[in-house]
């Protein structure tokens, strides 16, 4: 990897410059530890706002920041464009796609990939958001389904190009099925007049009683208000058994005909290999309370793929969320900084997860908000929203790109960004397969 070697520095590895590792990165004293940050895309993601690249909203650029831009001039760090293969515990290594590299400590920061329940049909033909290209990925879906609808004479053909089924309830489900709705409401009619939008169906389904499960019931109740004042159809307890790529099958044994599934029900640790069964759970690794893998005293994990099960109020792990993630990463930073962090722990504080709140987007004028001591809807929480977010975004530029386009947006909804730079192929379905 062409890393200098030094004798006076240790040597920390932080695999995975998400909410988490970039944190932990960044805070780490340079003057104290060589630091290596390794990831597979060569940018920070704010996947929060990804709902927006996949709807016309923004642009990739907006939500994405250069690693190298932000580690620049910064001495004894350095960054890798890598895929980790495994990790070799006892000889403290870890391997590569481009070369092997050596470490004193190790922090594991791979987030979370999506969660299909073991579903390989579901995996095969439904579109996820997790990334930036399987966000453009769905803008071109969306795009070119319109453009293909055009084309054909059939009405039931037509309806199943034009229904979109989003599948999970929670905060990227319920603000994906708002932009949509607002898109067919405000955008659509007058890109494509020669069509009858009408025929566009959006819906939510949810395999709990209510929307947002991590959010007050109140906040919950409002979200379905609001989405189904924008046409959206909200099916709760409904779990979706399988999907064949035209077909969607629901325990109700009621199907939805649509090329069109976008899965955002559940996401699952992203584990490198090397690890034993006894150091994973819930397919996250097992952590104590300073972040330290419960089996080797110089390997860390923090952000998704760690699982704290000590924490009473966290039974089963912290939130697979950015603040959780970046707690951990400025905690553990601290940490590393401390000089006893390492020799004597006992005026070492435990982490403790300090929960800001939630909040969630439904459309123009349309959020909740809920916080410790209060919650706030409409058009108040909208605006709350907005600005978190804003400040969130890494880099000056991703702020002043985000907030010109909401500002544009909201006085003639115009999405400028509707343009299939990058067609998506279609997978077809097996004639072979039987589902359902």
């Amino acid at each position: 990897m062409n890393i200098p070697k030094t004798k006076k520095l240790k040597r920390v590895v932080v695999i995975g410059a998400g909410f988490a590792g970039l944190q932990v990165a960044k805070k780490l004293r340079k003057d104290k530890f060589q630091v290596i940050l390794i990831d597979k895309n060569n940018y920070h993601t704010f996947q929060p706002l990804l709902y927006q690249v996949a709807t016309a909203g923004l642009e990739p650029d907006s939500i994405a920041h250069s690693i190298r831009n932000i580690i620049k001039n910064t001495k004894n760090f350095f960054f890798r464009l890598a895929n980790v293969i495994s990790i070799n515990i006892n000889e403290q290594k870890i391997y590569t796609n481009v070369g092997n590299l050596y470490y004193d400590y190790l922090i594991v920061a791979t987030g979370s990939i999506t969660n299909y329940f073991g579903n390989k049909n579901i995996e095969l033909y439904s579109f996820p958001m997790k990334t930036i290209p399987e966000a453009l990925n769905i803008r071109s879906l969306i795009l070119q389904n319109f453009e293909s609808a055009l084309l054909v004479k059939n009405i039931k053909e037509k309806q199943r190009l034009m229904t979109f089924v989003i599948v999970g309830g929670g905060p990227t489900g319920v603000e994906l099925a708002g932009a949509l709705a607002e898109m067919k409401k405000y955008v659509l009619p007058s890109d494509y007049p020669d069509l009858d939008i009408q025929l566009m169906e959006i819906y939510l389904l949810q395999a709990s009683e209510r929307l947002l499960d991590g959010m007050s019931k109140e906040s919950a109740k409002q979200a379905y208000k609001n989405l189904e004042k924008l046409g959206v159809k909200i099916w709760l307890n409904c779990l979706v058994k399988n999907y064949d790529g035209e077909i969607v099958f629901t325990e109700k044994k009621t199907e939805i005909i649509t090329y069109n599934v976008i899965w955002t029900a559940g996401v699952k640790g992203s584990i490198i290999n090397g690890f034993s069964k006894e150091d994973i759970k819930g397919n996250r690794i097992l952590v104590n309370t300073y972040l330290q893998t419960i089996n080797y005293s110089n390997i860390f994990a923090i952000g998704d793929v760690a699982y704290m099960k000590m924490n009473e109020k966290y039974p089963n792990g912290h939130p697979m969320t950015a603040q959780p993630a970046m707690q951990q990463g400025i905690y553990l930073a601290n940490n590393f900084n401390n000089v006893n962090f390492f020799s004597n722990k006992k005026n070492i504080l435990p982490f403790i997860y300090k929960n800001f709140g939630s909040m969630a987007t439904i459309g123009r004028n349309k959020a909740v908000c809920d916080f410790t001591f209060f919650k706030l809807k409409g058009s108040l929480a909208w605006i709350t929203w907005m600005f978190v977010h804003l400040v969130s975004l890494v880099g000056f530029r991703n702020r002043v790109i985000a907030l010109t386009n909401w500002i544009i947006q909201y006085f003639n909804y115009h999405k400028s960004v509707r343009l299939i730079i990058r067609p998506f192929k279609r997978k077809k379905k097996s004639p072979k397969k039987k589902f359902g």
